[in-house]
């Protein structure tokens, strides 16, 4: 996770308020599913999203978000667990989707094996979300002119091609964040390594749906 002050300025940048409706998208450790629970308070509702595609990964994802939604203090975290793309029937409609150091796995084999495109899920995610809702992505940079093609090999994806890929299913940009940029980083190395992992260099958007 981030120093406090980063939390906070990420918090503020998705437009998560008390009563606040937020769908947290393949929720790793459950840290972001946490914090957003203590913000919306008991008039608000976290749906904590695991992907069916990576609910067999060997850290039991869905059974850590339902531990987590048995903490004191969760009744506002519902754990769903479905094919990515049934995203729009698993979850009610939300005034924010957070997708964090995700976007990039929309274009690995992973994903896409069940029928998962990123067009499709940027359409699922326009469809629930209510009119004025915001879909904020956070993810690995890649370097300018690769596109999506080290999102497979560096879980990487530019910039650029997200903001397209989102547009072109009708989201408008309402704001993008330098907050998490590392110019150090070469963007030639896969996040995992330990000589980047934790301080690549990562990008913020905002989409509103108008």
């Amino acid at each position: 996770m981030y120093d406090q002050s980063k939390l906070s300025e990420l918090i503020r940048f998705a437009c998560v308020d008390a009563g606040s409706t937020v769908i947290d998208v393949y929720p790793g450790d459950g840290d972001w599913t946490r914090l957003f629970s203590d913000i919306v308070g008991p008039e608000g509702r976290v749906y904590s999203f695991v992907p069916a595609e990576v609910a067999h990964f060997n850290n039991d994802p869905v059974g850590r978000m339902r531990r987590l939604a048995k903490e004191p203090g969760r009744e506002n975290v519902e754990v769903v667990s479905a094919d990515l793309m049934a995203l729009p029937e698993a979850t009610q409609p939300a005034d924010v989707l957070w997708l964090h150091l995700f976007y990039h796995d929309l274009h690995t084999s992973l994903i896409q094996a069940r029928g998962a495109t990123a067009a499709l899920f940027n359409q699922a995610v326009f469809e629930r979300l209510k009119p004025g809702g915001f879909y904020v992505i956070v993810d690995h940079a890649a370097a300018v002119g690769v596109g999506t093609n080290d999102a497979e090999s560096l879980h990487r994806i530019e910039p650029v091609s997200v903001r397209e890929e989102v547009e072109a299913a009708g989201f408008v940009l309402d704001a993008e964040s330098t907050l998490l940029a590392d110019k150090e980083d070469t963007h030639s190395i896969k996040v995992f390594d330990p000589s980047i992992k934790g301080e690549t260099d990562r990008f913020a958007y905002r989409f509103v749906k108008r």
